[in-house]
């Protein structure tokens, strides 16, 4: 049996890489990733604790947040297109809708 500090630190291990990701900025892609893997690390803990208290409450929830991950990734990557259409990039840094 796996103990919980295990699923703990696979989830803030994956939680750090996800922000860093966020951090680091150069794609919009990576910046949806980096979002997922941040939610994939919560639904990691919210599964093991669930499972270390003998409760389904906390893989009930996991659905409801991979409901809304897979709600964001649609929008995110119809906004992806739709800017990829109009600036021909989809760096961070070339993309500023202040600018004419």
């Amino acid at each position: 049996m796996v103990p919980l500090s295990y699923y703990l630190t696979l989830g803030a291990v994956l939680f750090v890489i996800g922000v860093v990701g966020v951090l680091i900025r150069k794609n919009i892609i990576i910046i949806l990733l980096s979002i997922e893997l941040m939610l994939n690390a919560a639904n990691i803990n919210f599964v093991a604790f669930s499972h270390y208290l003998q409760d389904i409450t906390g893989q009930v929830f996991v659905f409801f947040v991979m409901t809304v991950a897979a709600a964001e990734v649609a929008i995110g990557l119809a906004i992806i297109i739709a800017l990829y259409r109009n600036r021909s990039t989809i760096n961070v840094e070339d993309i500023s809708l202040m600018k004419w």
